[in-house]
């Protein structure tokens, strides 16, 4: 069988995005990013929905140009089907059932979480994990540890019971205005501050779940009783706060991937979402896979965060399996695997 030609898109937040991938092998991967978030320190669902139709177009064009590939040849349009902000899915899905009418080919709903895992099964000239593994993914809306037995066989085995790690390191941002995204300005900053300068509570949870609420509580506690003695403490100690919290934050996110390692006994692990691109997170996981003895795979950084790449590697397996969506299928704000 030839390898399938799969069109995928990916709309679940602010970032509008088409990939175009023959088997396993990505021919374009293209991403449009909003700006214009940015002025109100978070993604506002309305302002997304609509910088999503007036790109959505122009990014497919683009990846198909790029790709050197006719819409004549496509195989399948898959598209992301949650979990996300529900205007912006349902334009990436609107667009891709439209598509795939037109032309007469399948269309393949994928969730989104399952496609920030399998991004490390492109091909791109590394050495994929062996099955089984543990995942470790870590965005603004989820953290999760999930036991991928085959590429479409997954148990998420611990979570977080409320906050996601990516939204914590946001939040913290606002509380010490740096703007937005707030996790790499926070990671940037890191770097010439001391991580063990200032502590912060550390939850306790059953099991291997996560919480990160009172994490972001006592973090601003803190920072209010300190301003109560000096109110330019945040501007005088900005690295070390960031660097402090960014190693709280990192240590227990890795402390519970460790207690997973030990539970299920694997030999590989990886890591996955949009705070996979924090320095510390890539550097410590490293040392947690050293340590216990296991092989480590960190994506490339384009496949970290949002991207149709990671669809479009989920839709291929999808479409080994002939598993097909139709075109009932709705766009879900909550996707649970």
């Amino acid at each position: 069988m030839n390898k399938p030609i799969i069109l995928a898109i990916e709309s679940s937040c602010d970032d509008t995005s088409a990939a175009i991938l023959q088997g396993r092998n990505v021919l374009a991967n293209v991403v449009a990013n909003q700006d214009v978030h940015a002025q109100y320190g978070g993604v506002v669902p309305e302002l997304a929905s609509r910088e999503h139709q007036k790109n959505i177009v122009p990014v497919v064009d683009a990846a198909l140009r790029e790709a050197k590939i006719e819409k004549s040849q496509l195989d399948a349009v898959a598209f992301t089907e949650g979990p996300g902000l529900m205007g912006s899915l349902l334009v990436g899905g609107s667009f891709a059932k439209t598509l795939s009418l037109v032309l007469g080919i399948p269309l393949i709903a994928v969730d989104h979480m399952i496609g920030h895992i399998l991004a490390h099964m492109i091909d791109d000239g590394t050495q994929p994990p062996a099955f089984p593994f543990l995942c470790l993914t870590v965005s603004g809306g989820h953290t999760q540890i999930v036991l991928v037995e085959e590429p479409l066989k997954m148990t998420v085995v611990g979570k977080t019971i409320d906050d996601a790690a990516g939204e914590a390191f946001d939040k913290a941002a606002k509380i010490m205005n740096l703007g937005y995204p707030g996790g790499p300005l926070i990671d940037k900053l890191a770097q010439d501050g001391d991580p063990n300068r200032y502590s912060f509570a550390s939850p306790k949870v059953d099991g291997l779940d996560y919480s990160f609420s009172g994490i972001k509580t006592s973090f601003l506690y803190q920072l209010q009783r300190e301003m109560r003695k000096d109110d330019s403490f945040i501007e005088s100690n900005l690295n070390d706060i960031c660097a402090s919290y960014q190693n709280h934050v990192i240590n227990y996110l890795l402390a519970q991937l460790e207690n997973a390692i030990q539970q299920f006994e694997v030999k590989d692990i990886a890591l996955a979402g949009g705070v996979s691109a924090n320095s510390q997170l890539r550097r410590e996981f490293d040392s947690i896979a050293e340590k216990h003895g296991v092989r480590a795979h960190i994506p490339k950084f384009e496949y970290c965060t949002d991207n149709a790449a990671m669809i479009g590697i989920t839709a291929y397996y999808k479409y080994l399996q002939q598993d097909f969506a139709g075109f009932d299928v709705t766009s879900k704000a909550r996707l649970h695997f």
